[in-house]
């Protein structure tokens, strides 16, 4: 009987033990119950100014990082401009020499090919200026005859000399 009363002692006392660890556990998981709700009602609370904190801190960067990139595209711009400048000027100069190589040849394949040049015109311009100018001049002495008489006495004197110098070597030939 002894083995009896200690055997129910000893699970009274395990079951004393298990029912405070028991209610140790539940006590516990209380307060870890009540400790979530104090969190869960605080985070909603001041979960507003968190957010709106974090929305401005979020502003505040992305402002700082526009002025970088904008700075970081100006800088850019001014190394492209600065390239296409010296290429359009590289490209300038090419066009020039390109130019007046093609120019120098033109004139020399037409100065081959007996084309008067444009200094050529020019005199030729002069000369027949200076001509009107003599015919102007001589027209005036002679205004009283009709200019179609002029000019058939100027052809028939231009053609006398010409005449003459066969019929003057046939001679020649014959009195010899």
């Amino acid at each position: 009987m002894v083995k009896k009363i200690q055997s129910t002692t000893a699970r009274a006392s395990k079951t004393d033990k298990s029912s405070q660890l028991a209610g140790a556990v539940k006590d516990s998981a209380q307060q870890i119950w009540l400790a979530g709700m104090g969190a869960f009602s605080k985070a909603q609370e001041e979960g507003n100014k968190v957010f709106e904190a974090l929305v401005k801190e979020g502003m505040n960067l992305q402002k700082k990082t526009q002025g970088i990139a904008e700075e970081k595209i100006s800088e850019v711009t001014g190394k492209m401009s600065a390239m296409a400048d010296t290429v359009t000027s590289k490209a300038g100069q090419n066009w020039d020499k390109l130019e007046t190589i093609f120019e120098a040849r033109t004139a020399k394949a037409l100065n081959k090919l007996g084309v008067p040049t444009a200094k050529d015109v020019d005199a030729l311009v002069q000369r027949v200026d200076a001509l009107a100018a003599a015919v102007a001049r001589l027209s005036k002495g002679d205004a009283a005859k009709a200019p179609a008489k002029t000019a058939a006495k100027a052809v028939r004197k231009a053609a006398r000399p010409a005449a003459k110098a066969p019929v003057k070597r046939a001679r020649k030939t014959a009195a010899a």
